[in-house]
């Protein structure tokens, strides 16, 4: 009887803090559903309307969406400044968190100050990124001044091929800091008791790094690629502060053809655009949560086996 009661009493409970639980999430999510979910289902619709969103055209709106020029640009130099711009920022943050873990391990407060400088591009506002490239890469600017001086000839730095790789260094200058802090929580994770008993087997640096680190920090990997993806989008406020509307093509973005659509009030293709483009965003974390799991499966695999 007295089993009977405590398990009631268990169930009792655990349904209350289910409850509980509901009512503490549904605050945010109601957020989410009416902020994003709901006017995001309307922009799907609208993509199958006319201009007038008063008659359904089917595909007519991707197909003159993907037959636009400018949008074939735009989205060739988007997902170009995204294969070359995601594994050159986790290898370098990557690379910038182990030496700094390593030389500073010892240090607590050097540790926290060069962390700590390692931050403020982030904090730098836009406005401001802006006024250093003109500084820097203008054509009278900081760079070609050094270069004339050298006896090289300068280079309009924003308005040829040279753009793109401007715009992929003010993306890794400001988001380096900010993602080698999440590879150094992601790090701090490790126990260091699995270090010290490696060592004590005679397993050396490479070792520890490809059989213990690598596989613990697994899970972070797909967090930290995921905020990289979609902080990748926001580098388009300095391009447009800088080259306008119409910039180089090599850094003529996506956000660059939809700000442009949205003024001459193209909604139909914005919203076929914006379609298309979130079924990019989902594909590329649905590709890279898939290989965190496959990884995270063959990691306990080999476990098994080693056992």
């Amino acid at each position: 009887m007295k089993r009977r009661a405590g398990r009631k009493k268990k169930k009792r409970y655990g349904r209350k803090w289910q409850t509980a639980g509901l009512y503490f999430v549904f605050p945010g999510f109601a957020g989410v559903l009416v902020f994003y979910l709901i006017p995001f289902l309307d922009v799907v619709k609208r993509s199958f309307m006319t201009a007038l969103g008063n008659r359904f055209c089917g595909l007519a709106n991707y197909r003159t969406v993907f037959a636009n020029t400018a949008f074939r640009l735009a989205a060739g130099n988007t997902i170009r400044f995204l294969a070359v711009c995601m594994p050159l920022l986790l290898f370098l943050s990557f690379a910038a968190a182990l030496g700094l873990r390593e030389v500073f391990s010892q240090d607590g407060v050097r540790y926290a100050l060069f962390k700590s400088a390692y931050l403020v591009p982030l904090s730098v506002p836009a406005a401001s990124v802006v006024l250093l490239w003109r500084l820097v890469f203008d054509g009278h600017g900081f760079l070609n001044g050094v270069l004339t001086a050298m006896g090289y000839p300068g280079t309009d730095w924003m308005n040829t091929e040279s753009a793109f790789y401007v715009l992929v260094f003010s993306y890794i200058w400001k988001n380096l800091g900010y993602v080698m802090v999440l590879w150094l929580a992601g790090l701090a994770t490790v126990p260091e008791t699995l270090y010290e008993a490696a060592r004590v087997d005679g397993a050396g640096k490479k070792a520890c790094f490809f059989c213990i680190t690598l596989p613990c920090i697994r899970p972070v990997i797909f967090t930290i690629a995921v905020i990289s993806l979609l902080n990748s989008f926001k580098v388009f406020r300095e391009a447009w502060m800088v080259a306008g509307s119409y910039p180089q093509d090599s850094i003529y973005l996506l956000q660059h053809l939809f700000n442009n659509w949205f003024r001459d009030l193209a909604m139909e293709k914005i919203a076929a655009g914006a379609v298309v483009l979130a079924g990019m965003i989902t594909f590329l974390i649905a590709l890279m949560y898939r290989w965190g799991e496959y990884s995270r499966i063959s990691g306990r695999r080999d476990g098994r086996e080693d056992t």
